[in-house]
């Protein structure tokens, strides 16, 4: 991003995980920032109340779209630097012919087609050569899908970064920086006590990453190190 004050930035989904730490990454950048959450209180108020003003929350259930009309209301007449949609879900190592019908229709609602929809719904708030970034994952990849495992979380990531590929296309024109940014395997709680990262190591790099791509012309799918990532 350009290195004039006065930044801003809407995060959503920045309750916990690495929506949390992106919003605070930027704010410690000197970024004004607008995060999300479903649930009112918790450590993201915390932070709000730490920032001197710089954090600002809004309520919003993403796969609603009474509240996602009613939160670019209220946003009406601000202007935003970055757009970035943080959110996803997972339920289990299941083998497709074992996922529920209604687990499948959840999952892709919430990681594929909310995502899309909520860029939809605000991109019209992000300046001219602003950024456009939807929090992607390696497991998105249908050539590095060469392990077993996670079925339905891959395919929904996969089918978020093809509406998002559809997306960049109708809106080539528009001088929005489009990104979809894969942070790594980190311990939230989406990846679990294991992984091999922490969100306070990962998310400054992807800042570093939104930070040195702004002004990029189309679609990119880049990890936390700017490298892109096959898709």
């Amino acid at each position: 991003m350009s290195a004039t004050p006065h930044r801003r930035a809407l995060v959503i989904g920045a309750s916990r995980g690495l929506g949390l730490v992106l919003a605070s990454e930027l704010i410690r950048r000197g970024w004004h920032v607008i995060a999300t959450t479903r649930r009112s209180g918790g450590e993201l108020q915390a932070h709000a109340d730490a920032s001197q003003g710089r954090l600002e929350i809004e309520s919003l259930e993403m796969t609603s779209s009474e509240q996602l009309a009613a939160l670019r209301e209220r946003l009406d007449g601000r202007r935003l630097d970055l757009l970035f949609v943080n959110a996803a879900i997972d339920r289990g190592n299941l083998p497709i012919a074992a996922v529920p019908t209604d687990m499948f229709t959840e999952v892709m609602i919430t990681n594929a087609a909310s995502p899309l929809r909520t860029v939809e719904a605000l991109r019209d708030l992000v300046a001219p050569g602003g950024t456009v970034a939807i929090m992607s994952s390696e497991q998105g990849s249908i050539s590095r899908n060469t392990e077993d495992g996670f079925e339905l979380y891959k395919a929904s990531k996969a089918a978020l970064n093809q509406l998002m590929r559809s997306y960049a296309t109708r809106y080539a024109a528009d001088g929005h920086t489009k990104l979809l940014i894969d942070p790594g395997h980190n311990q939230t709680r989406l990846g679990g006590p294991d992984a091999p990262l922490l969100p306070e190591e990962s998310i400054p790099a992807v800042v570093d990453v939104l930070e040195a791509q702004a002004g990029a012309p189309g679609l990119q799918f880049l990890d936390r190190h700017g490298k892109t990532v096959p898709w």
